[in-house]
């Protein structure tokens, strides 16, 4: 997990092959945020905590673009000094010409290599790299070295094809002998977001993979401010005060400062106008080019509506409900393939790759915990546990994740004790933790400020209570659950796991919602479907940008092995009533196939476990609903789960 920026600036941008409102206003107009790039170094810092740099790029009017870069030390970044240059420049013996300046920031925390690397990254033909993602397949890459700079020399030996239609000129290269950067970037599997500026081509690509596993947020430029800005995260001046002071007290008519940057590919190429001397960028969305990764995101099911006899009552329900032994039902088969694709999705993200902190640090295996699982005790925790002990050296802890604002009586603290308990007979030679985060909401006042900051551009109730139980339980510090001879006497202890196993998507892709059961009953098994697929096209937006930086904000890394595109393919390829079938109850019918996963991992108990939600699970709900509405009645009266933040009914 990385924090990276890039700010462009004196530039006449044109983003009218987008859908956002094109800038009336000269280069030189002031922006209305109060913040520096110190201030966004200091949110990325967080995330990064290994190492922080910066690299500007002059880009000058005359005649030609001219290059030129410089690198701020870390102790000058990390004091806010890496301002930008002036927007102008003397050329040409001394007359002044407009000039446009970018400013590439990356923190980095190091998994994966076993030699430091620092970003941004540059190459010998002065591309400059600032990435933030994990390579699974796609690309091959060494399990001792560093998948960012791969990446980086892959992105090097591309041609410009793609940037043709700017340019209007014939391209030089080999289109067999090389690949152009949005056919590199569609072979990706796993997450990633980056910027890469070609200097050949004088083009700074950006973007975010198709599923939006990690954040990226965009400033368009406006007439308030022309900037384009990128960032990982808003610094908190920015979100809090912009946020908080302005668009709460009008709803949400106003318009973010910053947005979640939709997933793609986007180039903005460089040109000198030879009518007022301006450096002009033209922006772009470049489309996937590779036919596996534009199924996924269509998410088409060909299996939707089913036969009456596909619908017969498995031998394995039955038997349960009788009280006898558990037997393989017709559903073992599907469920062996989701398995085989979940356990090596499972693999790829905890033990694929040489843990870059793991080989620096000369401790024993035993006292080094690498991984870490996002921990209520339900089924997709349960079973990212189960897969994780299986996958991982069995001389490795494992780190069980559990936060709670009502003590021992929080739904997922009763759960999590009991997946302990059952973890432990499924593995007990496994060294298991049960780390026991407890809150109060209100003495949480700072934090939940700061997370304030995090979730935005969200700022709903909802997004908030999701934000702080995520925040609180991704940094680990917590009490050690039965960490002596007597089982209930908890010790302190604070995770130092810097890769974190995360149950999303498993929600979206097996109908796990309410709202599917809703869908399910008022249009059948196709407005299952559709919700289904809603669910997929939009959790960039909704889910995993405001979870990357509510965890990341830890110096931690968020892995999701539900959304791994091998899995993601493996339960579309299912019948819809396979996967869920929700003419059975709760707990029964809803991912009915991973309950049968479960089943075959041995962990039986947590296979009949109904969804719950984090926010209900550990009780930050209630406690919100009490503090910000009086209670949970008046809550629910307000809708509090998609009230903005600041209204309320005291």
């Amino acid at each position: 997990m990385c924090g990276i920026a890039v700010i462009v600036s004196g530039v006449r941008i044109n983003v009218s092959a987008l859908s956002c409102p094109n800038p009336s206003h000269s280069p030189q107009s002031q922006s209305l945020e109060s913040f520096s790039i110190g201030d966004i170094c200091e949110a990325l810092r967080r995330r990064g905590p290994d190492s922080l740099g910066s690299k500007k790029v002059r880009l000058g009017f005359s005649g030609d673009v001219v290059w030129s870069a410089t690198e701020d030390s870390e102790n000058e970044v990390d004091r806010g000094n890496g301002a930008l240059l002036e927007n102008s420049e003397l050329v040409n013996g001394g007359a002044v010409r407009t000039g446009a300046d970018m400013c590439f920031i990356g923190a980095t925390l190091q998994l994966r290599g076993v030699n430091p690397v620092r970003q941004p990254m540059v190459d010998s033909s002065r591309n400059i790299l600032v990435y933030n993602g994990e390579i699974f397949g796609g690309i091959d890459v060494d399990s001792e070295t560093n998948d960012g700079e791969v990446l980086m020399g892959c992105l090097g030996n591309c041609c410009s094809c793609c940037v043709e239609v700017h340019t209007q000129q014939n391209c030089c290269c080999d289109a067999k002998e090389k690949k152009s950067i949005p056919e590199l970037l569609s072979a990706i599997k796993g997450p990633w977001a980056l910027a890469f500026w070609q200097n050949n081509s004088r083009t700074l690509w950006f973007g975010r993979d198709a599923f939006g596993r990690r954040s990226l947020l965009v400033h368009w430029p406006s007439s308030e401010d022309n900037r384009l800005l990128l960032s990982s995260v808003g610094p908190q001046s920015s979100a809090a005060k912009s946020s908080a002071a302005c668009e709460v007290k009008d709803g949400a008519n106003n318009k973010s400062f910053w947005e979640e940057l939709p997933c793609g590919v986007h180039s903005m190429h460089f040109s000198s106008s030879n009518f007022d001397n301006d450096i002009q960028g033209e922006i772009r969305r470049h489309e996937w080019t590779s036919p596996m990764l534009m199924d996924l995101i269509k998410w088409d099911r060909s299996s939707v509506e089913p036969k009456p006899a596909d619908l017969i009552s498995s031998n394995f329900e039955l038997h349960q409900q009788n009280g006898g032994p558990y037997l393989p039902s017709s559903a073992s088969m599907p469920a062996q393939r989701v398995l085989c694709a979940l356990r090596e999705a499972v693999i790829k993200r905890a033990t694929g790759s040489r843990i870059f902190k793991a080989a620096a640090c000369d401790v024993r295996k035993r006292e080094h915990v690498p991984v870490a699982v996002l921990f209520s005790g339900g089924l997709d925790s349960m079973i990212l546990a189960a897969l994780l002990d299986e996958c991982l050296d069995p001389n490795y802890e494992i780190d069980l994740l559990n936060v709670s604002f009502d003590g021992e009586s929080a739904p997922d603290r009763l759960s999590a004790r009991a997946g302990l308990k059952e973890l432990k007979q499924v593995s007990p030679l496994r060294r298991w933790k049960l780390v026991e985060i407890d809150a109060d909401l209100s003495k949480l006042a700072a934090e939940t400020t700061h997370v304030v900051s995090l979730i935005y551009p969200a700022k709903t109730y909802m997004d908030l209570n999701i934000g702080v139980a995520l925040w609180l339980a991704s940094g680990g510090d917590g009490w050690l659950f039965g960490g002596t001879n007597d089982p209930l006497v908890r010790k302190r202890y604070k995770s130092e796991a810097r890769i974190l196993l995360v149950g999303s998507g498993a929600d979206e892709q097996c109908a796990g919602y309410g709202r599917h059961r809703t869908s399910f009953r008022s249009k059948g098994w196709v407005g299952l479907n559709e919700e289904m697929k809603l669910d997929m096209q939009r959790i960039w937006k909704r889910n995993l940008g405001r979870d990357d930086r509510c965890i990341a904000d830890n110096g931690k890394e968020a892995r999701f092995p539900f959304l791994d595109e091998d899995v993601i393919r493996t339960l579309l390829d299912l019948p819809l009533w396979v996967v869920a079938d929700l003419n059975k109850p709760s707990g029964v019918g809803d991912k009915s196939i991973l309950r049968e996963v479960a089943r075959l991992l041995g962990i039986k108990h947590a296979a009949t476990f109904p969804k719950r939600a984090i926010q209900f699970g550990s009780r930050i709900a209630r406690e919100s609903n009490r503090t910000n509405f009086g209670s949970n009645r008046a809550a629910n009266q307000a809708s509090a789960g998609s009230a903005v933040i600041g209204t309320s009914l005291n």
